[in-house]
Order: C-alpha cells, then structure tokens, then sequence
C-alpha cells in the first residue's frame, strides 16, 4: 500500500527536521507573518502625516490602504498553488525579497501616486509570504504541535494588529512616515537568514501541476471590480455620474456612472471563475480554489465565518487613529500607545485560549472571541464623541483584543483542521483569500460609511450655524472628506465653531463606521453557529488525512530509516 503523498517526502533526514529545528524556524516563520500584518496596520497612524506632506485625498487614504489589501486577496490563491508546486520556503523567501524592495520605493515616494504604486507592489510580495507561512506550519507539524503553532500563528497576526500603529506612531513622531516603510528592510534581512537557516523546504511530491492562469485572472478582476466600485462610489456616484472618471486624455463618457458597471463586472467574473473552476475540475486539471475542500463542512464555513468576522475586525482600524490625531489632537505615538491596549488584550487572549484549550472546543473559543469583539466595538461606538478621552476608549480596545486575540488563532485551526496535507497550499490560500477579501471589504465598506457620514454631518451641522455661506459651507466639507479630518486643525484658527462642527461630525462618522462593524461581526457569529466540533471530513479526505498521519508517526517512531520505508512502501 502506498502512504499518503506528502510534502514532507521532501524533507531531508536526520537532525535537519529536528524538533528544535521546526520550532525555531515557525519563530521566523511568525516574524515574517509579523513583517505583513504590521506594513498592513503601520500606516494608519501615520496617514496623517502623509496626508499632510503628499497632499493626498481621502480617496487616496483609502487606496493607500486598499492597493495593498486588494493585489494582497486576488493573488493569495496564486501564489498557494505557486508554492506547493515549487517549493514553500522558495517562494517565502522571494516574496519577503519583493516586499523588502517595495518597502523602499515606498519610502522614497514623492507622491500619492506613486506611493499607491509602491502598495501594490507590497501586496504581491505579502500574497507570496501568508500563504506558505501556513502550508509551512501545515506540512511540518503533527497533531498537539500543529494546534500549538496555527496558535502562535494567529496570535501573531492579533498582536501586530496593535504593535504596528505603535511602531509606526514612534516612528512617525521622532523621524517620518517614510521610516515606517524603512524599518521592513532590516527585518526582511532578519527573516531571510532565520529561515534559509532553520526552515526546512517542502512541496507537492508527484508530477507538477499546471497554474490556472485563467482561473487567476478572472479572479483578480473579480476582487478588483468589487473593492474599486465600493470605493469610489461616492466619488463617481452610486448610479448617475456626478464626477468624471478620467483616465489619461480618456473621460467617462456615459451619465450613468461607471460604479453599476464595475459591479456588474464583478458579478460576472464571479460566476465564471466558479464555471470555469468547477470545469477544471470534472476534466481531472487543477484548479486555482480547491473546490473539492468545499466538500468539507470545518472547511466552508470557516471560511464563511473568517471572512465575515475578518470585514468587521480590520475595517475599524482605519477610521480610529483618523478620530484619535483629527479630533482628540493625539499625535501618532499617543495613538499608538491608546491602540497598544489591543495588542494587550489579544496577548491575554493567548493566555486564556490555553487555559480553556482542553475544556472547550475550538469552535467554542471563536465564538466566546467573536463575541468580545461585538462587545468592544459597541462600546467604542458608544464612547466616541469630540469630548472622549483614552480612559474610556482604552477599556473597550482591549476587550475588543481579548476578541481579536481568540478568534483568530482559533478560527486558522478550524478552518484547516481536516484539510489534507497535499492540500495545505490551496487550503491555506483559500484561508487566507477569505480573510483578505473581507480586509479588503472592510476597509472599503467602512470607508465609504466614516467619509459619507463625516460629509453628511458636517454639512447639516454647518447649516445650522448663522451666517456661513453655502460655497462656504461646501468648501468646509469638502477639505475635511478630502484630507481625511487633517484639516480638522487648520479650521480652530479660521472658525472655533466651524472646527467644532468638524471634530462633532468626524465623530459621528466614526460612531457610525464602529456600528457598522459590529453589525458585520454579528453575522460572523451567526454563520460560526454552523461550525461543528463533531463535523467530520468526506470519506476521501479522512483516508488522505489518516494517510498522513500514520505516516508522520512512523517518521516520528522509526527515525530517518522509516521515515524513507513510509515514503516507498
């Protein structure tokens, strides 16, 4: 009988896959998810910085924020198959050479443009690294160590989420905006060494498989349609045109704006990337999404549940250091430091998530996680106001991290837990796909209600203040959507009352973009109600994941010279 094939056939023998080997190089392996999640979070507080020193828009705050997070969700399935047929650390290691690059143009940039262009750049290189840091864990771990480090994993991407607007207000503060894009250089570095050094190559055994280079790119058109139209919709107008689009020496020329079309395009790229996958796959080619995965319950709705839960978690982020430096005056450290609570309350959340492992499933802690985060982003729409100080938001931020800390670690465990380990590339780019898109949905639906809430506020608000002219009053409105709040500041020596009026209205849009979060991590709670600890893999993917584990047993028992009888018997 053959085992079960295996990433790990290509494993070389003896102390080089060493227990002490793997768990030094999953420590590389978490910085290096630690050098993307915190390039995704660094920025927010340093926007407004580069609002002011790029004179940048809010449109392109957004964009600075979602080139990154869009190039980042339409590649990851790419390159997950990429990396498990050319080898998992090769493609870690190119995509961590790509980022470090793309760290450097961004930090040179003289534009928004051209930092936008540095963005994109980034996220190609993050699509290569998340992906094959999980399959890397997935094909080197067994059993009680594989929970163990999915748990490290997802702990790192809680932490970060909080230590990189700490990182970046420090050094925002004492240097410039441009080091927060510098400081990936040195870390690039860090990684490349520890994990040529500690970290063991893997990839599929058997015949190469060819790459659905159509399946990618109606893909990418997919996610690119659908976040560029929730963008700029209330630029170029939901329906009618009430901006033209201009590209080049090109203009919109239709009154009906190109946002319907944008969405239509995405509808229709949606559908024929499933047609075109599901046809792969009855003709025995591979396919870009592992189809066959949706098969197994653990699997679909995880993903259902991380992708919800993950537009709810990640588009807050971006509004709340806006709100912290335009309104309350903090400069990026200070709000760095009021967002370290919710480093500190995932960092418990590690503490806790060990502590009730054994006692509750781990589908239990997602929800108990879920939960706290409903509770933490409630309470910070309810705290939010122009008169707010730290002490009453801290409380909830870290309430909304002992969330963030539990379902994200736990959630990864869940959602791969009977994927087999052949699959672990396009299982863990399928992963981590849902939970970009949702980022990416998150960041744009969020967006859209903080920029359109601040501009509907403020211009009730200044129509009730005596004697503003209405050109006035929109020139008011338009320069704080534009810059985002910046220029909240600027307006207290032109008009106490009209910067009032702005810090009001800013906050109102921020109360309004917190209770919209909760509302979509109330769904990412319901669909969790579908994840059983009891559901059970199809047939074939339990004999393959068996397959493997006996396999990994007999490694662990016989030493160098079984592992080699398992592999050929």
């Amino acid at each position: 009988m053959t085992a079960a094939t295996s990433d790990r056939g290509s494993l070389p023998a003896g102390s080089a896959d060493s227990p002490r080997r793997r768990w030094v190089g999953l420590v590389f392996i978490s910085i290096a998810v630690a050098l993307i999640i915190v390039d995704s979070t660094i920025i927010n507080v340093a926007i407004p910085s580069i609002v002011d020193d790029l004179a940048i828009t809010s449109t392109q705050v957004q964009w600075v924020q979602e080139s990154y997070t869009l190039v980042f969700a339409a590649l990851l399935l790419v390159f997950g198959t990429l990396a498990d047929r050319y080898g998992r650390r090769r493609l870690l290691l190119l995509g961590v050479g790509v980022f470090a690059a793309a760290s450097v143009l961004a930090a040179l940039a003289g534009s928004g443009d051209l930092l936008i262009g540095a963005r994109l750049i980034q996220g190609v290189g993050g699509a290569m690294v998340l992906p094959t840091t999980l399959s890397l864990i997935n094909a080197t771990f067994r059993g009680r160590d594989r929970g163990i480090a999915f748990a490290i994993w997802g702990s790192t991407i809680g932490g970060m989420v909080a230590v990189g607007p700490l990182l970046g207000g420090w050094l925002t503060t004492y240097y410039s905006w441009r080091w927060a894009f510098g400081i990936n250089i040195p870390l690039g570095i860090i990684i490349v060494v520890g994990v040529l050094a500690f970290v063991v190559e893997s990839r599929d055994a058997g015949e190469p498989r060819r790459v659905d280079s159509i399946g990618a790119v109606l893909s990418v058109l997919t996610s690119a349609s659908l976040v560029f139209g929730l963008i700029e919709g209330r630029s170029y107008g939901w329906w009618l045109t009430n901006k033209a689009m201009v590209v080049g020496d090109w203009t919109w020329p239709f009154e009906l704006s190109p946002i319907p079309f944008s969405f239509a395009l995405t509808l229709l790229s949606g559908v024929a990337f499933v047609a075109w996958g599901l046809h792969r796959q009855r003709t025995g080619r591979t396919t870009l999404l592992a189809f066959s995965l949706f098969r197994i319950a653990s699997f679909r709705n995880g993903n259902i549940a991380a992708m919800i839960v993950s537009l709810g978690e990640f588009g807050i982020i971006l509004s709340l250091p806006l709100w912290l430096q335009n309104v309350l005056g903090y400069d990026a450290l200070q709000t760095g430091f009021v967002l370290l609570a919710l480093a500190g309350g995932s960092f418990v959340a590690s503490g806790v998530s060990g502590a009730f492992g054994n006692k509750l499933s781990r589908e239990s802690i997602v929800r108990l996680g879920i939960l706290a985060e409903i509770i933490g982003v409630t309470g910070l729409g309810v705290v939010i106001s122009k008169d707010a100080t730290w002490l009453s938001v801290v409380p909830f931020l870290f309430i909304y991290g002992i969330g963030v800390g539990l379902a994200t670690a736990q959630l990864t465990g869940v959602v791969l837990k009977d994927v087999p380990v052949e699959k672990s590339g396009q299982g863990s780019g399928t992963s981590s796909t849902a939970r970009q898109i949702g980022s990416a949905l998150g960041i744009a639906v969020l967006g859209t209600v903080l920029f359109t809430s601040v501009g509907a506020s403020l211009d009730a608000k200044l129509a009730e203040i005596p004697g503003i002219p209405v050109t006035v009053q929109a020139q008011v409105v338009d320069a704080v959507v534009d810059s985002a709040g910046a220029a909240i500041p600027s307006l207290e020596a032109r008009s106490p009352a009209l910067a009032d009026a702005a810090r009001d209205a800013f906050s109102e849009g921020t109360r309004n973009s917190a209770f919209a979060a909760a509302g979509f991590l109330v769904l990412g709670f319901l669909a969790t109600l579908r994840l059983s600890a009891t559901a059970a893999a199809p047939r074939g993917v339990r004999e393959a994941e068996t397959g493997t584990e006996a396999e990994a047993e007999t490694e662990t028992e016989a030493g160098p010279d079984g592992a080699k009888a398992a592999q050929t018997s």
